[in-house]
């Protein structure tokens, strides 16, 4: 795919206009960046796997970095989920960093960016700010900062800090165009006269994401930006300050974000959306929930697969959609059977042992898979097959003509098949009115499993007394 330069128009003095580098010609590198401060959600995995799917198509790597310098909302338990769930869905990763350890990094950035002055101080507090943007939207003018700071003179900020103000730092936008080649939105252009500038330190010295995520992804390389267009306004100023550190600037990738069934936008904070509910409370497949994501905003067929890895070869930017995704859960629980469907025992043999059920055999698991909604409810048809259960009778003369027709063992798939022609044989019975009846004594349940394979499962002495109406 080749990627049409940005127009030359409004370039910024003295800071040239990004122009990205082809797609593939550079080795790709991209980092997926979560903080630990919940659980990963679906909106989160969806970005973890396009950056894993384009770096193991283009054969880059891909780095953990957890973003957390929230030292009050930072929790290593989050931090370890966060690698649990990425691992559960066979998302591995090349190598981790921490920003809480690269903190001296970023003040030297800061500094450095003071040295050339695109670093100013700020002592307007909180509640002055709020003011400010209240009385520019009431004058129907845009909430951008008014760079008041910029007009106060060394005298007046010695005066501010002689009260106990201690000022936020923010990065001093050159006036001009922003503009840069999506690889989703196509060309995408900014004003830097509609943006304020943004506040990149904060009183007690602590970075914001701004800095320590362009710092981030120039010490480390990283070639490829993919995230939600959430941040597309946070990418024009992100552009000038890799510039001005004097950084590489990336390729970028804004995601449409994704929407629940009915079109409304999904909240980040939804629990029953986070990976540990969907594995843990819904017993859902990591292959179901990759498969869907993958997917979810193109024009591609959403179906299952046997392996992540089938997932890469066709992926591509180009079939990404700009309109929102709509994630619809009913979508992810049909998947879910269909994935499980799929599944050969070789792929499901280690699973199956932890049941610590008897008998899970090859036999079993194609007898009762295409009835799997979860694999959990591999318990209930191992039950129906293995534990006593109270039959349900129907028709109980048709129940004693069958079970004096009940041929001796060993049972195949084949006898199901030649006992119920001679059942048919006997009674003239066929149809509905014959394999209902057959199927509640034998099973208790309305549907389930071909009984031509689940007949050798259960064995011909509990055959024999359900059909005679014991529970068995």
């Amino acid at each position: 795919m080749r990627i049409i330069p940005p127009p030359a128009r409004g370039v910024i003095p003295g800071c040239p206009v990004p122009t990205p580098s082809v797609p593939y010609a550079m080795p790709v590198a991209v980092r997926f960046a979560p903080s630990p401060t919940g659980r990963l959600h679906v909106g989160n995995i969806r970005l973890a796997l396009i950056n894993w799917l384009f770096a193991r198509q283009q054969g880059g790597t891909v780095q953990l970095r957890l973003d957390d310098t929230d030292t009050e909302r930072s929790e290593e338990r989050f931090a370890d989920a966060i690698r649990t769930d990425l691992r559960w869905l066979g998302l591995d990763w090349d190598r981790e960093d921490r920003q809480s350890d690269r903190l001296a990094r970023y003040a030297e950035a800061a500094e450095q960016l003071r040295r050339i002055e695109r670093l100013y101080p700020c002592y307007e507090t909180p509640e002055e700010l709020g003011l400010k943007r209240k009385a520019a939207l009431a004058q129907g003018r845009p909430p951008i900062y008014d760079r008041t700071a910029l007009r106060t003179d060394a005298t007046g900020r010695d005066k501010l800090e002689a009260q106990g103000r201690h000022p936020h730092w923010r990065f001093k936008l050159a006036q001009g165009a922003i503009v840069w080649n999506d690889l989703v939105r196509g060309p995408v252009r900014f004003e830097a006269a509609d943006l304020s500038d943004p506040v990149l330190v904060r009183e007690d010295g602590r970075p914001l994401y701004s800095l320590s995520s362009v710092v981030d992804d120039g010490d480390f390389g990283i070639s490829h930006v993919i995230r939600g267009e959430d941040h597309v306004a946070n990418t024009a100023v992100q552009v000038q300050l890799w510039q001005a550190l004097e950084m590489p600037v990336p390729t970028f990738a804004h995601l449409p974000l994704l929407t629940d069934a009915g079109g409304q936008g999904l909240s980040k904070r939804l629990g029953s959306l986070s990976v540990a509910s969907l594995r843990d409370d819904e017993g859902l497949e990591a292959l179901a929930i990759n498969s869907l994501l993958a997917r979810l905003g193109t024009a591609d067929p959403i179906e299952p697969v046997a392996h992540l890895n089938a997932l890469v070869p066709g992926f591509s930017f180009d079939r990404i959609s700009r309109s929102p995704a709509k994630f619809d859960r009913e979508d992810l629980r049909r998947l879910n059977a269909r994935v499980l469907h799929s599944l050969s025992h070789d792929a499901v043999t280690d699973r199956l042992a932890t049941l610590d059920l008897q008998a899970l055999d090859a036999h079993f698991w194609q007898a009762v898979r295409n009835n799997l909604e979860r694999f959990s409810d591999v318990r209930s048809w191992w039950a129906v097959a293995r534990a006593p259960v109270q039959p349900v009778i129907e028709d109980a003369a048709l129940l004693t003509v069958a079970a004096t027709l009940l041929p001796a063992e060993p049972w195949d798939d084949g006898t199901f098949g030649l006992w119920t022609d001679a059942v048919k044989a006997a009674t003239g019975k066929k149809g509905k009115v014959l394999f209902r009846p057959i199927r509640l004594a034998l099973t208790a349940q309305e549907h389930g499993p071909e009984l031509k394979r689940l007949l050798p499962l259960i064995g011909r002495d509990r055959v024999v007394a359900r059909l005679h109406g014991q529970t068995a």
